[in-house]
């Protein structure tokens, strides 16, 4: 089969010719229809994750079909559309797993960092760890609901009951929460890159009530916020953005390094915190939902062979909302 991966000394991307995986006892042989493009991918290219075992095949917003099944294998059928997402396997024994924390699990695998992912043309993935996908949307549309949404909501979930919620970097995940937010009544304030009109005008079509640079305060104080951009300097400007009492949640897996502050920006009881990765029940949870509420994910499609130039546009800003990579027979 074909896959795009990462080899040591370089950024790029090779499209290599390698063998097709067999599955192990519990998982199963995913043939890839369409995978999403992530900024996760971005800092696994750029070196910025830690003990990347080369070669590495990236992508964990996997859509496809079951074409093969491990001996262990029982609640999926060859043809079953599924979903890979970024946590790809835990061990469900530690302290994090027992309690229900599995995405804090210390011996967790993630899907296209630490296991090959789905920038391929075949993916095996732990059947366990596999999502049903809400009919009602295409394979492309499914992709980056894998992480994008995932992520979104639990970083949602972390703001609370926040009514007034400012989101900081309007992308892929950022685009769809704030439909998630509006269809449940909250409002949602946009903070872009300085002069980023474009995506400014796009916030406001998806509901946003107000938008503007991330560098400027909001025109009333934020209940909560939460960091998409990989920005440290950003923390310090959402807390002074949100109220006392308030919450800022970072949502990335990587980000540079937080400038000092002083104490009176953090004071007045507002919190911070982060949100690593994702477990099995917010899958669910979340998929339920998307079936619900009818998310529209604004997608930029590329041909597999083209995952380079993807993660060029995605790093210059240059994608609105979402990159898929998708195969010839995606649906």
């Amino acid at each position: 089969m074909r896959a795009l991966r990462l080899h040591a000394g370089t950024p790029i991307l090779s499209l290599d010719e390698i063998a097709l995986p067999s599955p192990g006892e519990e998982q199963v042989l995913i043939q890839v229809t369409a995978c999403g493009v992530c900024r996760t991918d971005l800092h696994l290219v750029d070196g910025e994750l830690p003990n990347i075992s080369y070669p590495i095949t990236p992508g964990h917003e996997i859509v496809g079909r079951v074409v093969a099944r491990g001996a262990k294998v029982t609640a999926l059928r060859n043809g079953a559309r599924v979903g890979v997402p970024w946590l790809g396997w835990a061990c469900g024994r530690c302290e994090y797993c027992r309690r229900g924390s599995e995405n804090l699990c210390d011996y967790a695998k993630f899907t296209g960092y630490t296991l090959d992912g789905g920038y391929a043309e075949y993916v095996a993935a732990d059947a366990r760890f596999c999502l049903a996908l809400p009919e009602r949307y295409s394979d492309v549309d499914a992709a980056p609901l894998l992480c994008a949404g995932l992520i979104g909501y639990r970083a949602y979930r972390a703001a609370q009951d926040a009514r007034r919620l400012g989101l900081y970097g309007f992308g892929a995940a950022a685009h769809l929460l704030a439909q998630v937010a509006h269809s449940e009544g909250r409002e949602i304030l946009a903070f872009t890159r300085p002069g980023d009109t474009p995506v400014q005008e796009f916030a406001r079509r998806l509901g946003a009530v107000w938008a503007g640079d991330s560098d400027q305060p909001p025109p009333e104080p934020l209940d909560a916020a939460i960091i998409f951009a990989p920005v440290g300097s950003l923390i310090p400007a959402a807390l002074r953005a949100t109220r006392k009492g308030g919450r800022v949640v970072c949502a990335g897996i990587h980000m540079s390094d937080i400038p000092s502050f002083p104490y009176e920006t953090l004071w007045g009881e507002r919190s911070l915190c982060s949100v690593a990765n994702l477990t099995r029940r917010d899958g669910s949870e979340f998929m339920q939902l998307a079936a619900r509420v009818p998310l529209r994910a604004a997608v930029e499609v590329f041909p597999l062979p083209q995952a380079n130039e993807a993660l060029r546009r995605l790093r210059d800003g240059e994608v609105t909302g979402c990159a898929v990579l998708a195969a010839a027979t995606c649906t």
